[in-house]
């Protein structure tokens, strides 16, 4: 069976189409980036080796679907025969709020429920909302899946965890409460941490570092999200690419009156124009651009990475009291995966907590996997590739069979 996973963005369309076998096969991946801006451009590579980068004209997330179609069924590089070969599509979601707590498959009533919830995800709900649409126009009578980046979180925090100490009518009558975000990673890293240790992940105690361009750290413990970093939008916790996460609440407004924003300026403000892009002054808020020029010596590079780790360290901290010890921390995605100088500067220090870093493992590279521990360190820790997609079109699969 072919499962289409898609992650319909504000300026982007990214997919994966997967031939569902007893090991998920990529077939094709890529995306349109840039979308109703100039240079649109188009990165398709697929199973075989045969790549497509090209500018095209696309004005928004409808016209995207349509060229990735076509190319997956083109005469020279496509992977399908005919489109009706696509049985389900998957689609990431950023928010669900309360609504949902396990992937469901789309119907008018979820449209409806996912668009209440772009006050959470303002930034990717009503995207996600128009990739979805064009999915139905593209592929007429297939089954749409929406896995939701809050499921995750929704189904295992308790409300000490998720509540905010401000009037209860707001949550009750709102919903103004932590929903976290990244939930499908978390879940699949977790998950992949208990097997790593060999251990059933219902005994497993895990602290997850998603560390990307967005970052968000969650506690796990017997398969079950207790706490996560980002709250009731993706803008709180850590530091991240352009989001500024934790701060002072009078900073926003204070910031509103020094600088004459009004409340969507300053929401961009300090979701696009702060965090790591902000903290290093280099015009860019790349991680290896900004580790690069503290290699240079340039101090505001390495007072930014240092307040990063900090940042990532201080929630490491908790989560340690808050599940009463840990068998591993895990570090996943872009930064996460790839960054050994990060994963170095946040466990620096933590020996005597009993997470001790084996500093030859952390510095080899590979796709795989791993223990970067010590071999006596009492909580292990490890490096694991996290996979939303692949997870993203198992859930798929399994709703659209069950239809």
């Amino acid at each position: 069976m072919i499962v289409l996973v898609i992650n319909a963005g504000s300026s982007s369309v990214k997919f994966t189409c997967f031939e569902m076998i007893s090991d998920p096969k990529v077939l094709a991946n890529g995306l349109i980036e840039r979308i109703g801006l100039d240079g649109t451009l188009m990165k398709y590579s697929n199973h075989k080796g045969d790549e497509a980068k090209r500018e095209v004209t696309v004005k928004n997330a409808e016209e995207g679907v349509k060229i990735i179609a076509q190319k997956l069924v083109d005469s020279k590089i496509g992977v399908l025969k005919s489109l009706t070969e696509v049985k389900a599509i998957g689609h990431r979601v950023v928010s669900g709020g309360e609504y949902f707590s396990d992937p469901v498959v789309v119907d008018a009533r979820v449209k409806e429920f996912i668009d209440k919830c772009s006050v959470y995800a303002p930034l990717h709900n009503p995207h996600h909302l128009l990739g979805i649409n064009a999915c139905e126009a593209t592929f007429p009578g297939v089954t749409n899946v929406a896995v939701f980046d809050t499921a995750f979180h929704i189904a295992g925090i308790q409300p000490h965890a998720y509540l905010y100490a401000i009037p209860y009518e707001l949550y009750t009558e709102q919903k103004i409460r932590r929903y976290g975000a990244h939930g499908t990673s978390h879940d699949y890293v977790s998950r992949k941490a208990a097997e790593l240790l060999g251990k059933p992940r219902q005994n497993v105690r895990a602290i997850v570092c998603h560390l990307g361009n967005g970052a968000s750290i969650s506690a796990v413990a017997g398969g079950k999200c207790q706490d996560t970093s980002m709250g009731l939008t993706p803008l709180e916790g850590v530091i991240m690419g352009t989001r500024s996460g934790d701060i002072d609440p009078a900073i926003v407004w204070t910031v509103m009156k020094l600088k004459n924003l009004s409340p969507v300026e300053a929401d961009n403000f300090f979701n696009k124009k702060s965090g790591m892009l902000a903290l290093a002054g280099i015009g860019s808020s790349d991680l290896r651009d900004i580790e690069a020029e503290h290699k240079k010596g340039n101090k505001q590079c390495t007072q930014a990475l240092e307040t990063y780790a900090y940042r990532i360290k201080k929630y490491i901290g908790s989560y340690l009291a808050a599940l009463g010890g840990a068998d591993i921390v895990a570090f996943t995605a872009g930064i996460g995966e790839n960054s050994a100088t990060m994963r170095a500067l946040i466990l620096k220090g933590l020996d005597d907590l009993g997470i001790k870093l084996d500093a030859a493992k952390n510095s080899e590279r590979s796709g795989e996997a791993r223990f970067i521990s010590t071999n006596n360190s009492p909580i292990k820790i490890a490096v694991i590739p996290t996979d939303e997609e692949q997870e993203i079109a198992k859930q798929t699969l399994a709703l659209a069979i069950v239809k």
